[in-house]
């Protein structure tokens, strides 16, 4: 038996013999050496709700099911009996679902489309990006990489840790045209460029030149197989690319298979293939492809997200900047205008790389926090994230998942907002009310199952407007939750006010950033017809009691001598009145 201890990377299924086999990627960091864990004992499941439970057992028998057994869940706040049914494959879910709904026996389905690589994830306990523990048998090793294959014997073990240093392989292509924008048809790659932040940097390119960074070879064919070699030899954790989703990866594929070249890029020795997740893109299994333009276009303002904009937006600095039609005249005109193009091209990859080590931090511990992958978080929206945050939690405290109601009832009115006064003002004070919706959700207790249609001021709170009821106890799932990411993050605040340690206190940021930015996310979710806790009367009341603060306390500082200049949603600015300084 082989113990190991791994950083994971990814996580996905493979099926043998008509059984689904979880593979966990990761790298052994002490070795740098890739890791494959392959656990063949772990089956998709779903809860049934019976009408009669002696009736839906001898109807659900006809299915012949692996499993079918008793448990017990919390639902609606109250502790209930489901059948648990253990399918022997995922892609019968979907099928079985239909024809359960149907028998007469069973009230509801829950929790049948969760995926089963995420289901593998919340049911062991185990977060991407940080360190496991697996105990198993040393397999063969594949000859087209350098993957350890494990198969699991015994449980994986999540390892508290500490910060682990990813290694980050940037890459970017530039292709021949003399029509403007490159045609994958017709238009070749004369250009790879390479950097990582452990200090490699390189050019691979069909074109001579003088400069000790660059490695001339004869074809196209050839600088492609350069490329999955340099890949494989670098062996990164992460590729980062600009745009690669949509222009790089798929150029590179549609010019590989032209001229008939294998992209086996991934640790698995598999291919370079495209899913959509819902938008394409691209996948090298074992090792995290994240476009950066993602990131870049969610959390930095710019009117053009260029790598030039970008990078002088975060670093100040400027860098050189040539044209795509440009690209052409300097390859044709060759000297002196071919080596700007060189250096124009590893300029660019090495801002890749220091882009991606200034913003991609924060996402990789949003990725710790949530649970999911890496290459998830890139390309889904926070309320993905909070989503399978929230479905995680629901397994921990034993709860059932309400399913996605998936139809919209009406739209909220939000936050109270008031118009600026016109003119110029001076001495403007602000006050903000500190995470204002959040902190309704857990005094007022709001979540789905806490609403209630009896109950007075004693038992429930009272939204103004509506007066929606929400029970004071006991305490509901999402206030429950949104609680514990608030008091994370003030202590992540006080612990970072305390450190003295510069690469604590930038980890530490980064986490609380990623919790602030799943707590923001919250209330939102609420009116989203996808969302598993669709609540529009949750809604309602919370922007409700968030415009009677805001209008309350606007009404207290008048009567202090202030008037109120503007105001939106959880904050407001005043001026004193003429006259009135103190």
């Amino acid at each position: 038996m082989l113990v190991k201890r791994f950083i994971l990377l990814d996580i996905d299924y493979i099926t043998k013999q008509g059984k689904p086999i979880i593979r966990l990627f990761g790298k052994i960091p002490d070795e740098n050496k890739s890791l494959i864990v392959l656990d063949k004992n772990f089956y998709p499941y779903f809860y049934v709700i019976p009408e009669d439970f002696d009736k839906c057992i001898d109807d659900l028998e006809q299915f012949k099911f692996l499993k079918i057994e008793k448990e017990r869940k919390i639902d609606n706040l109250e502790f209930k009996d489901f059948l648990k049914v253990t399918i022997e494959h995922p892609r019968e879910m979907l099928k079985l679902k239909k024809e359960i709904v149907k028998l007469k026996s069973v009230k509801d389905i829950r929790e049948f489309d969760i995926a089963l690589s995420l289901r593998y994830l919340i049911d062991k306990g185990l977060f991407p990006m940080s360190e496991v523990e697996v105990n198993g048998k040393l397999l063969k090793r594949p000859s087209s990489d350098k993957a350890l294959i494990i198969e699991l014997k015994n449980e994986p073990k999540q390892i508290k840790s500490g910060w682990h240093r990813f290694n980050i392989l940037s890459f970017k292509i530039e292709a021949f045209s003399s029509e403007g924008l490159p045609e994958v048809s017709k238009d070749p790659i004369i250009m790879i460029s390479f950097a990582s932040n452990q200090g490699f940097q390189r050019i691979l390119s069909t074109g001579k030149s003088s400069n000790d960074f660059t490695e001339t070879v004869s074809t196209e064919m050839e600088l492609l197989n350069k490329f999955v070699e340099t890949i494989k030899s670098e062996n990164p954790d992460i590729i980062t690319g600009y745009n690669s989703d949509k222009f790089d990866f798929p150029y590179i594929k549609g010019r590989a298979d032209k001229l008939n070249v294998s992209l086996d890029l991934g640790t698995d020795g598999s291919m370079l293939k495209f899913i959509g997740v819902p938008k394409k893109a691209a996948v090298v299994k074992g090792r995290v492809h994240v476009d950066l333009y993602r990131i870049v276009r969610r959390y930095i303002q710019l009117n053009s997200h260029t790598i030039h904009n970008v990078y002088l937006k975060l670093f100040g600095e400027d860098k050189i900047d040539i044209s795509a039609p440009e690209i052409y005249n300097c390859w044709i005109d060759g000297g002196e205008r071919r080596e700007k193009l060189f250096r124009y091209s590893l300029e660019d990859v090495m801002a890749i790389t220091k882009i991606g080590e200034r913003i991609l931090p924060m996402t990789i511990e949003l990725s710790r926090i949530v649970g999911q992958p890496l290459f998830e978080i890139v390309r889904r929206g926070t309320g993905t994230q909070v989503k399978w945050y929230l479905i995680r939690k629901s397994y921990e405290f034993g709860l059932i998942c309400p399913n996605e109601p998936g139809k919209f009832e009406r739209n909220v009115v939000g936050g109270y907002v008031e118009e600026p006064l016109k003119g110029l003002h001076e001495n403007i004070f602000y006050f903000d009310f500190r995470s204002l919706y959040p902190s309704i959700i857990i005094a007022k207790n709001i979540s789905p199952e806490t609403l209630s249609k009896e109950g007075d001021k004693d038992t429930c709170h009272v939204a103004p407007e509506f007066g929606y009821k929400f029970k004071r106890e006991p305490k509901g799932f999402i206030p429950k939750v949104t609680s514990i990411l608030l008091n994370e993050r003030i202590s992540i605040k006080s612990r970072l006010k305390e450190s003295v340690d510069p690469e604590e206190k930038q980890i530490l940021n980064f986490k609380q950033e990623a919790i602030k930015t799943l707590i923001a996310t919250i209330y939102g979710l609420y009116n989203h017809p996808q969302y598993r806790w669709y609540c529009v009367e949750a809604s309602e009341a919370i922007t409700a009691w968030g415009r009677n603060y805001l209008i309350e306390t606007m009404n207290e500082a008048e009567k202090y001598g202030f008037e109120v200049v503007y105001a939106d949603t959880d904050g407001f600015f005043v001026t004193p009145l003429k006259g009135d300084t103190k």
